[in-house]
């Protein structure tokens, strides 16, 4: 079965700014789909922020498998009610794949709950990502490291809630340690973090960081039928109970009422 991804971007550096466009001349979203080139099993399009709601309109984050989000300076711009849209489909078992500044956008920060906040400094340095586990699947194919000549450096703290898996670790010449490459489930939807991904560096033209990408999206699909009812919260009458029962005690509910929230 194909895998449907959706390649989200807020476009915005390579319309204000040389130095982006002449890197990414597509469109940051242009080189990040050259990762799926020749891939028969995942079918890739994207959208953008200035798109008619942001180009995530329900029926198309229903088709979507696997949502990829780069935003960076545009994050206030994300409409609340279209982050509930994305929230809501992670918990329903879409996969989501945040890349580098995307640790600060309203979708990622609203599943893990916490500020997301960490060190940074542009000043291309050297980086080296440390695969932890090269048996996890979306480390297939890669080396023992990842090394990028220049790039942004984010260091800890990272305030995020203990990954389910730490897949990944930076090391960058000014001495300090990230956590690069995390991993989460939320509801029946699965959540990778990958760091690298500064616009001013021709980070997605590394063959490395396109196969993580690449791994990470096949990783997060989730075969199974979207889990549409994850948000209801039903009230049980007593007696449509598995096994049958008789009211004990007060209620505050009259029978099939709605419950607070």
């Amino acid at each position: 079965m194909t895998i449907r991804a959706l390649i989200w971007h807020e476009h915005r550096h390579e319309k204000k700014n040389k130095l982006v466009a002449d890197l990414y001349p597509q469109g940051m979203h242009g080189a990040l789909k050259k990762a799926f080139d020749g891939e028969k099993d995942i079918s890739v399009d994207h959208a953008l922020l200035d798109d008619p709601e942001h180009g995530l309109q329900v029926d198309r984050l229903a088709k979507t498998d696997v949502l990829l989000w780069w935003g960076h300076v545009a994050h206030g711009e994300v409409k609340d009610e279209i982050v509930e849209r994305v929230v809501k489909r992670v918990w329903e078992g879409m996969g989501l794949i945040v890349l580098h500044s995307g640790h600060f956008s309203k979708p990622f920060k609203r599943l893990m709950g916490t500020p997301c906040a960490l060190r940074w400094r542009e000043a291309g340095e050297n980086e080296r990502i440390w695969i932890l586990n090269r048996n996890h699947p979306i480390a297939h194919g890669l080396p023992e490291q990842i090394v990028i000549e220049h790039e942004e450096m984010y260091g800890e703290p990272f305030s995020i809630p203990e990954p389910e898996e730490t897949l990944m670790i930076s090391w960058f010449e000014g001495g300090e340690v990230f956590r690069s490459g995390c991993a989460w489930r939320r509801g029946a939807g699965k959540i990778f973090y990958f760091r690298p991904g500064h616009e001013a560096y021709p980070t997605y033209y590394n063959p490395q960081v396109l196969r993580v990408i690449r791994n990470a999206t096949r990783w997060a699909y989730n075969p199974a039928p979207a889990w549409t009812s994850v948000d209801d919260a039903p009230n049980v009458p007593h007696d449509k109970a598995p096994v049958p029962l008789e009211v004990k005690g007060p209620k505050l509910h009259e029978h099939g009422e709605a419950g607070y929230r």
